[in-house]
């Protein structure tokens, strides 16, 4: 069976995106949704679009969606990214800082796998930051990840997304759950992610605003793989 959806957490908040599995005949298509509270977890409900707590309330408490686009520079000095060097070593477009919105539309071919999921998920999260809107690149959190790897099977054995939210000390978390490959993560999912854009509300834009933000310096990417397929958190800290 195919889902389509996603789920994000940022500060106290979560986001995920259920993605194509790799069998089945039936196909269903869901919303992407979001939750401000670490609290309200979506409790692993098959239905893509109901992401709410296991209360089933769409209240939101905590900490807000922060590093919105309304926080970013003015994009008037800056020019399209074209995607060529400068003599300074920028991105021609990049020179005057980071770009107030995402260039519509981008959607840069991620590159062959390095053979390290984490690292290439990290890179593909960079690459939409730095070639879509010249924001500086995000760390790779290495000490987080067997904890993210531990934490992405426990959410797809039982804990649903965001069931763990936390417990890899991590401030927000966007997930991929059960995606038909490593990937179709990378490629498919994370692509979506970016895809919802800046605006409000959090819930619709979650996944954008967590990848885009600039309160974060650094993302542990995290894998487990079953027979339902593959379940990834992406999870940032400051």
């Amino acid at each position: 069976m195919r889902y389509w959806g996603l789920i994000i957490m940022l500060g106290a908040s979560s986001a995920c995106y259920v993605g194509p599995l790799g069998g089945g005949d039936d196909s269903t298509t869901g919303d992407t949704t979001a939750e401000e509270d670490a609290s309200s977890n979506p409790g692993g409900s098959s239905d893509p679009t109901s992401m709410s707590g296991p209360t089933g309330s769409s209240d939101s408490v905590g900490e807000t969606s922060a590093g919105s686009t309304s926080d970013a520079m003015d994009g008037s000095t800056s020019s399209p990214v074209d995607g060529s060097e400068s003599s300074s070593g920028e991105m021609s477009g990049c020179e005057g800082g980071p770009l107030a919105a995402p260039i519509p539309g981008c959607a840069p071919v991620a590159a062959p796998s390095s053979g390290d999921i984490a690292q290439d998920c990290v890179d593909r999260i960079n690459q939409f930051r730095w070639e879509c809107q010249c924001l500086p690149p995000l760390a790779r959190w290495s000490e987080a990840e067997s904890c993210s790897d531990s934490q992405s099977s426990a959410d797809q054995n039982g804990g649903g997304p965001h069931g763990n939210f936390g417990m890899c000390g991590e401030n927000a978390q966007n997930t991929c759950p059960n995606w038909g490959s490593e990937q179709q993560v990378i490629t498919g999912c994370l692509q979506a992610m970016w895809d919802e854009g800046p605006g409000e509300p959090f819930s619709a834009h979650g996944h954008y605003i967590n990848m885009s933000s600039t309160n974060y310096s650094r993302v542990a990417c995290g894998f487990s793989s079953s027979g339902a397929g593959v379940w990834a958190n992406q999870n940032f800290s400051p």
